[in-house]
């Protein structure tokens, strides 16, 4: 009986406040621990059904012996006044044999009374955390849905903040590409040979001074009288 005891003793001691910091996902372990607290209290249950039981059977066997103490007693008497002492010493020796046992009962039904009381104790305080944990699970799921939001947002704004890094970058990069373009630019401007412009007309002359072929012909043809 002891060991029972203690074993719901420790099952009442559970801290739920302390279980429900450990969660890694609130609103799935508040629904398993109510499911194991559950079965717990119909165990206990059982378990204080029998006890009481048992402290009713060893009131029933007190009220009993005291019942027969007191019968034994009545004959005694009886026996006395009929003058019979020697039936009265019997019933009286019968009596006290019923009032030895019955100290024996009456520590058995005190032990079984306490016992019942220790264990309705803990079926009702079992019962009443079942019932807070029922009241708050609601709230506990309203928060657990509040700070996955709550993440959502920040992953959000991470990704937001991810984005803005990178157009920076971006931009960063093409105004470095630009500038690596302006300057081969420039360079290959620097590399180009400068135009001479006398030799640039000195061309154009030079084309204009040399006769055509046929212009050469003809005079050929007017020196030669042809």
């Amino acid at each position: 009986m002891a060991s029972i005891l203690d074993r719901f003793n420790d099952i009442i001691k559970a801290n739920v406040n302390a279980l429900v910091d450990k969660m890694e996902d609130p609103s799935k372990m508040i629904d398993q621990y109510l499911r194991e607290m559950m079965d717990q209290l119909a165990e206990v249950k059982r378990s204080t059904a029998g006890v009481m039981a048992q402290e009713t059977s060893t009131k029933r066997l007190v009220d009993d012996n005291q019942a027969e103490v007191a019968k034994y007693a009545d004959f005694a008497k009886r026996a006395l006044v009929a003058g019979n002492e020697d039936d009265a010493r019997t019933f009286i020796a019968k009596k006290q044999e019923l009032e030895n046992a019955g100290a024996g009962l009456v520590t058995a039904y005190a032990a079984a009374h306490e016992n019942a009381v220790r264990m309705r104790q803990m079926h009702d305080k079992l019962a009443s955390d079942i019932e807070a944990l029922e009241s708050r699970r609601e709230m506990i799921n309203a928060k657990v849905s509040v700070a996955r939001t709550q993440e959502t947002l920040n992953e959000a704004t991470a990704a937001v903040g991810s984005s803005e890094g990178a157009m920076n970058a971006f931009s960063r990069m093409e105004d470095k590409a630009n500038k690596m373009l302006d300057t081969a630019n420039a360079m290959a401007e620097l590399d180009t040979k400068p135009v001479d412009t006398a030799e640039a007309l000195e061309t154009k002359y030079a084309a204009k001074g040399t006769a055509s072929v046929d212009e050469e012909l003809n005079k050929m043809r007017v020196e030669l009288g042809l």
